[in-house]
């Protein structure tokens, strides 16, 4: 029987809009190699020269959504990856095929492809959006948790929450961050603009006026990168990515002056990585993308001095990972991905000793999920991405039993969404990509009965845009791309009635 074709619409979007090419692909077709980072020198002098352009796209197969098992293709540029000094003596595989066919690898090849190539991809979506930060509940860190504890067990849980808008981003945005500052005020910064570059600029919003102001300009553009707010105040931003590759620069932002100032900058630049507020006022930089590897290096800022130090690796080099500061001091780090590919592995820093421990695997390997810390001090992970395309499931993570449980599955499948803790201890999901494109919809976690029940609608469906739980307890969601994958300026809060 002859083999048929898959043809599928792949496209390569560069910022202008403009669509490339269409490829047809043997459906049968097998691959048995394995790809590593080091290559031969003929492929070396058949690299892509163009890296400006291929930085600014993003693939999108069929119909233009996410990659689905049988329906997109990935195209394999050819292109050396530099040697660096930090790469792990065993090369980290860039793309791992085996037996399987083209179509049942498609989704985990669209992501080892935008690895190889350093697109700026919507597979690669809010790294700092899945970064949630606790703090513990008792003086050295710890909590009493049951196996079953259900803190949240009296609550009412109120589903017909609304949107609605608010005041618009001076600059619109994209994969930038949020941070909530002491004053209740939210600040703003970086990320992508409507010009397709990163962005200096960064802003304020007043929940009394809902209203925007803008405030001193970041000393370098950056995207992809986290931020944290510091004990005393001022926000910290390390690392990230510009159009001209991986930035090691950090800065500080002090808001009784509106300004940032640069402070000690990253030994290794990277983007893609976590950052996690420990309980001793250091922050904790792990993971990430650099100069065309994934890297597992850890470094620990010091705010005293204003100074990095490398810490113990990660047991697993990944990049797009969650990292949640626990009850207890430790912090969780879940999923991503690797040089294997999509991660189901999990494992444990201790600020005590330095050192990183395993605990149990997920059960569904994810990357561009979202994480958050429920009020039983357990872990809440949603969506994502994996080589069976977006999944629908979420699991909860007990520190006790260093275990993941699956919880009920999200009514839509999504990945690069928001997730947020509110008040009543329920957990707001929205926006992301889902199998039908860019998601409008919303929907809330009852940790009571482990399920989930829509709510309104967004009112500009969007992904990779930030949220932040404001003091009054609305939801602010800004920026994103909007249903045409354009950036946009809009803003709009959640609040239940």
């Amino acid at each position: 029987m002859k083999n048929r074709n898959i043809k599928a619409r792949t496209h390569l979007i560069n910022r202008n809009g403009c669509v490339a090419r269409d490829l047809a692909l043997p459906q049968g077709e097998r691959r048995e190699n394995i790809l590593y980072g080091s290559l031969s020198d003929e492929q070396r002098r058949l690299r892509v020269k163009d890296r400006a352009t291929l930085r600014a796209g993003w693939w999108r197969a069929t119909g233009g959504v996410a990659p689905q098992s049988q329906n997109a293709v990935a195209m394999l540029f050819r292109r050396a990856l530099p040697a660096a000094s930090h790469r792990s003596a065993h090369p980290v595989p860039i793309y791992e095929m085996g037996s399987k066919t083209l179509g049942q690898s498609a989704a985990d090849l669209f992501i080892r492809t935008i690895i190889r190539h350093r697109f700026r991809l919507f597979v690669l979506a809010q790294v700092c959006l899945a970064f949630s930060v606790a703090t513990p509940t008792t003086s050295n860190g710890g909590q009493a948790l049951s196996d079953n504890a259900t803190a949240e067990s009296d609550m009412t849980i109120p589903v017909d929450g609304r949107w609605s808008p608010t005041g618009n981003l001076h600059t619109g945005r994209v994969i930038h961050t949020a941070t909530l500052l002491p004053s209740g005020l939210v600040l703003v910064a970086g990320g992508i603009n409507s010009a397709s570059v990163e962005s200096r600029s960064a802003e304020l919003y007043d929940p009394a006026t809902g209203t925007w102001t803008a405030t001193g300009s970041l000393n370098e553009g950056r995207f992809y990168y986290p931020a944290t707010l510091l004990p005393n105040g001022k926000v910290l931003v390390e690392g990230g990515d510009s159009i001209s590759g991986e930035r090691a620069s950090a800065e500080l932002y002090d808001p009784a002056t509106g300004t940032w100032t640069l402070t000690g900058s990253l030994n290794i630049a990277r983007q893609l990585h976590s950052a996690t507020l420990l309980p001793d006022g250091r922050v904790l930089v792990a993971g990430g993308f650099s100069n065309g590897f994934i890297i597992g290096s850890v470094e620990l800022y010091d705010p005293a001095t204003g100074t990095w130090t490398f810490g113990n690796s990660l047991s697993i080099e990944r990049f797009t990972f969650t990292a949640t500061l626990l009850s207890n001091g430790k912090v969780l780090v879940a999923g991503g991905f690797g040089g294997i590919g999509t991660l189901a592995s999990s494992e444990l820093y201790d600020p005590t000793t330095g050192t990183w421990a395993a605990t149990g695997n997920l059960n569904t390997p994810r990357v561009t999920s979202a994480a958050v810390m429920l009020r039983n001090g357990r872990v809440l992970v949603t969506g994502g991405l994996n080589s069976d395309g977006i999944t629908p499931s979420a699991e909860v993570y007990n520190p006790n039993s260093g275990t993941w449980a699956t919880t009920g599955s999200l009514n839509t499948e999504r990945y690069a969404h928001t997730a947020t803790l509110l008040r009543n201890g329920t957990v707001l999901v929205a926006g992301g990509l889902d199998s039908h494109g860019i998601s409008s919809s919303a929907e809330l976690f009852d940790p009571v009965s482990r399920s989930w029940i829509a709510t309104a609608n967004l009112s500009t469906a969007r992904y990779q845009q930030t949220a932040t739980l404001l003091p009054n307890g609305a939801v602010l969601v800004a920026g994103g791309h909007n249903s045409d994958f354009t950036v946009t300026r809009s803003a709009e809060l959640f609040k239940q009635r």
